[in-house]
Order: structure tokens, then C-alpha cells, then sequence
């Protein structure tokens, strides 16, 4: 983590424009904007079931939106075909996982790379991963359904960039690991960002881990983006602290400020 990190472009390599998406009659994501600006970290907060695997769905073609519009590079991708839109240099890490269970852990690194021709870049790349996560070199030949969770998280990271991707949208990497496990992943994450200059845009319920490592966040409530603004404020505003953080104080009279509306509401 001592890389020092590529320049943030102003120019952003992602932008969302009003994007709402549905499943059915349900109204996952109303109204969302946001943009990623190339070489950054930018983070989407919120709890469970406010909208934030919706939006990278979306994002990756998994769901085609009903309003609004997505660009990747300043290119309209909207409602692209996933195969498409990974073509164009989006990798998308799923929650859960989501490995090739039956399959050995080199060959689901393959499987990240099958819209790549450079076979020797291919294995570079493949010693590169195993560079940020050796437990993968150990279990190489390993089908990867036998992996712990932690394993397949870094597995499923490693996937993602041997497509040599100029984004990465990361969701819920900490889902079900240990705080010391969680705490590597995101070391390694910010190591890959800050080495390789690859974009990402996290999801992440850990808020703590999320701040820390991003540089933009937002703040996603029911859908809805309620707050934005660099990571380092947002750690110091009011809100973020009661509501995300866990730092909850008492009033004189022993009221809880968290029991009282939040500010953006």
C-alpha cells in the first residue's frame, strides 16, 4: 500500500444519469446519478435492500433499466448485453461469489480472460494474481468449490482482472468473512487500484472498511442517492458517524441522536 497511486482524471470512465430500474411493480433504484472518475475508488453506501447490487446490475446489463442512461468511456452502454459490455472493459464481481465451483481455480482465472487473444499477457496476468493473493498459486490445481469463502473472494477479484478490465464493480467483498480476512481483501483491493491504476466502483455494507478505502462515496437510501461527497468528509459528517459508523452519543437527557431524523432526509 506504499504505490504511489495514479492521478484521479476528472473525466469520468462511468456516469449514470437518472437511472431507475424495477423488479416488476418494485422500484429498486429511483433517480440515480453518479459518476467514477478514471483511477478512483468511488464506494455506494447503504443497508440491506436499499438499491446498491441493483445499480452494478444494472451497470453490467444484468438488468435493463427503465429510465436513464449509462455511459462506460463515453460510450452509451445502456441496456447492453453483458457479453457486450465486458468487451468493452467492465468486470463485475458479484455478490456471493459466484465462482465456477467444478472448476479448478486456474481454469476460473481462464475463464476471466476468454475475451482475451495475448496469450503470454494472459500469463503474466495470472502470475500477477497470484502475486496479490499466493494462497491461489498453493491451490491452483484445486476445484474451486472446495476454496473457503475467503479464497473464493480473492478468486473471484483475481477473475475479474484477468479480463484486464478498465473498471471493476466490486459487490459486498466482505459478505461473510472475518474481519481480519475482510481487512486483507480490501488492503489488497486498494493495493490493485493504486499499482495497476484500475478503476473500481465498490458496494459495500462495512462502511468503516468502505470510507477508508475509497476516495468518492455516496450515500444510497431506498433507492435514492441521499449524500455525496469525498470520503474523507463524508467520515466526519454527523450522519455517516451515527448511522454507518456506529458512533452514537448520548444527549443529557440520555436520548440517542441516531433515534432523530437524519439530516438528509
Amino acid at each position: 500500500m506504499s504505490a504511489v497511486p495514479p492521478p484521479i482524471s476528472d473525466q469520468p470512465v462511468l456516469k449514470l444519469s437518472n437511472v431507475e430500474s424495477a423488479y416488476g411493480p418494485i422500484k429498486a433504484i429511483r433517480g440515480v446519478s453518479l459518476q467514477v472518475r478514471r483511477s478512483e475508488i468511488a464506494t455506494v453506501l447503504g443497508s440491506n435492500g436499499a438499491g446498491k447490487t441493483t445499480i452494478l446490475k444494472t451497470i453490467s446489463g444484468i438488468i435493463d433499466p427503465r429510465k436513464g442512461t449509462i455511459e462506460f468511456k463515453g460510450e452509451d452502454i445502456t441496456a447492453k448485453d453483458p457479453s457486450f459490455i465486458v468487451q468493452q472493459g467492465l468486470s463485475h464481481v458479484p455478490e456471493g461469489r459466484e465462482v465456477f465451483p467444478l472448476l479448478s481455480v486456474h481454469d476460473n482465472l481462464l475463464m476471466g480472460a476468454y475475451t482475451r487473444s495475448d496469450r503470454d499477457g494472459v500469463a503474466r496476468d495470472i502470475e500477477a494474481v497470484f502475486g496479490y493473493f499466493p494462497i491461489l498459486k498453493e491451490r491452483t490445481a484445486q476445484d474451486a468449490g472446495l476454496l473457503s469463502g475467503g479464497q473464493q473472494q480473492m478468486l473471484a477479484i483475481s477473475r475479474a482482472l484477468m479480463a484486464n478490465p478498465d473498471l471493476i464493480l466490486l459487490d459486498e467483498p466482505s459478505l461473510g468473512l472475518s474481519p481480519k480476512l475482510t481487512k486483507e481483501i480490501f488492503e489488497i483491493v486498494v493495493r490493485i487500484n493504486r499499482e495497476r491504476g484500475t478503476t473500481i466502483l465498490l458496494v459495500e455494507q462495512n462502511a468503516n472498511m468502505a470510507l477508508n478505502a475509497s476516495d468518492y462515496g455516496y450515500v444510497l437510501e431506498n433507492g435514492r442517492i441521499v449524500m455525496e461527497d469525498t470520503c474523507a468528509h463524508l467520515r466526519e459528517k454527523d450522519d455517516i458517524k451515527e448511522f454507518y459508523l456506529g458512533m452514537k452519543e448520548d444527549g443529557v437527557r440520555g436520548e440517542r441522536r441516531w433515534k432523530k431524523k437524519k439530516t438528509w432526509r
